[in-house]
């Protein structure tokens, strides 16, 4: 089939490469020259772990194409994806819809024949109806459908989420519209993935309410965390006892320093809009929202407390600054706040990141950009891990206490046990595994 993505974003070139994977011709429309030149020239403006690869592959097939005018791109296609940015809007967190809605005026004029008009964007319920509404205002006698199918679509993992989903979901009640999506992802059948079918107004709603809850377990389990912490008990055994639960399950039950990325807060803010003009509201979301918010500095506040309480004049190493592993984006990162609050308090900082850092030079003034962990780490006062990449997951420990003008670490991400960085004298400060649990076996 032929398939047009408009905006060669996260979402759509992950998912224009995958389709053109599946055997699709696909081509990726994006305003930005830049970018198109550089995807021609085989350069990813993101990092994904086998996006190059995967890009370079159908390019070098003839199924990927990429250009910057979608009138002969989408007048060819048989699906036309709008997969454009939906930030919060300034002011009041609803979902800025500006970019969708110049997409459908541009796909409008551009349409010829049937074409099936799907929004990958994450949009609130109803702008299904608007995108259809604009369409046939500026075509009345066009012949197309507009479906929803949301992304879910993990950063650091988009790949295998796309082809090994756990579901798909396809909001139409048009059937023709169906059809065509079912002849989509006929590739996945063999993987049995369920394709569900709903109108188009619960399959806007599904995307929500998904980020919705996963975003509710986390900061669950980092409130039973602060918890633990002041009742003398363990997070992590807490989280094992109840995700073994299959009523619960394990995943999104590992405490830390907050949810950040592109999906929860914008999607979570967006919800509680949503309800409050339903005049149904989310109280349950409202509460996960502020409290992550208060969260990311309160772990600035935990550095500075493990520090004696006074950071004045000392450097912190910190490690780990994008929102979560194996992703270049530092959008709300939980480090952007915690670096904020020592700055605040008259810190130093010396950051490193495997892929972040020429993202955060984009949010973070005054911040000593290093080569590699131990370099960050030598000389510093305290070090702070904030991203839980495998890198840090091994460090020599002994070298990082020699480095470290006071053995202090805190451990944002719990990747380290207890007992062991006790036992080798470092003062460890983790997440809802208070130190006197460990303190006699460490010492």
């Amino acid at each position: 089939m032929r398939v047009t993505m408009i905006g060669a974003g996260y979402v759509g070139l992950v998912s224009g490469a995958c389709f053109a994977d599946f055997g699709h011709d696909v081509t990726c429309v994006d305003k930005d020259p830049a970018k198109i030149e550089a995807l021609k020239a085989g350069q990813i403006p993101i990092f994904e772990p086998g996006l190059a690869e995967l890009v370079a592959n159908n390019v070098r097939t003839g199924r990927l194409f990429f250009d910057t005018d979608l009138t002969e791109a989408v007048r060819s296609a048989d699906a036309v994806f709008i997969a454009v940015g939906t930030p919060s809007r300034r002011g009041d967190g609803h979902a800025d819809l500006s970019y969708v809605h110049q997409a459908a005026r541009e796909i409008a004029a551009a349409i010829d024949g049937y074409t099936v008009i799907v929004t990958k964007s994450t949009v609130p319920v109803g702008t299904g109806d608007a995108v259809e509404a604009i369409i046939r205002e500026v075509r009345p006698d066009a012949d197309f459908a507009v479906v929803s199918n949301p992304e879910f679509l993990r950063e650091g993992a988009a790949i295998s989420d796309f082809k090994r989903p756990d579901r798909i979901v396809v909001g139409t009640e048009d059937e023709r519209a169906a059809e065509v999506m079912r002849a989509l992802y006929r590739p996945l059948y063999l993987n049995q993935s369920p394709l569900i079918v709903t109108n188009r107004r619960t399959a806007e709603l599904i995307k929500y309410a998904a980020n919705a809850f996963l975003a509710t377990k986390i900061t669950f389990i980092n409130e039973i965390a602060d918890l633990c912490e002041k009742v003398g008990a363990n997070v992590q055994e807490v989280a094992r006892g109840i995700g073994l639960d299959n009523r619960i399950g394990g995943k999104f039950l590992h405490a830390g320093p907050g949810y950040g990325g592109s999906c929860f807060p914008k999607d979570t803010m967006a919800l509680v809009k949503i309800a409050q003009d339903a005049d149904s509201p989310v109280r349950i979301v409202e509460t996960v929202s502020a409290v992550n918010e208060v969260r990311k500095r309160a772990m600035g506040r935990k550095v500075i407390a493990a520090c004696g309480g006074n950071v004045s004049g000392k450097t912190i190493a910190v490690l780990g600054l994008t929102f979560k592993p194996n992703t270049d984006d530092m959008r709300e990162a939980p480090s952007i706040a915690v670096i904020r609050t020592l700055q605040d308090a008259g810190a130093a900082i010396r950051a490193y990141d495997p892929e972040g850092i020429d993202q955060a030079r984009l949010v973070l003034d005054d911040v000593t950009y290093t080569k590699d962990a131990y370099s960050a780490i030598d000389g510093a006062d305290a070090l702070v891990i904030v991203t839980e990449w495998d890198a840090f997951r091994a460090l020599d420990l002994d070298r990082v206490k020699a480095l470290l003008r006071q053995p202090v670490m805190v451990d944002l991400r719990n990747i380290y046990p207890p007992n062991d960085l006790l036992r080798r004298g470092f003062t460890y400060i983790s997440i809802g595994r208070p130190q006197e649990l460990y303190e006699e076996e460490g010492a």
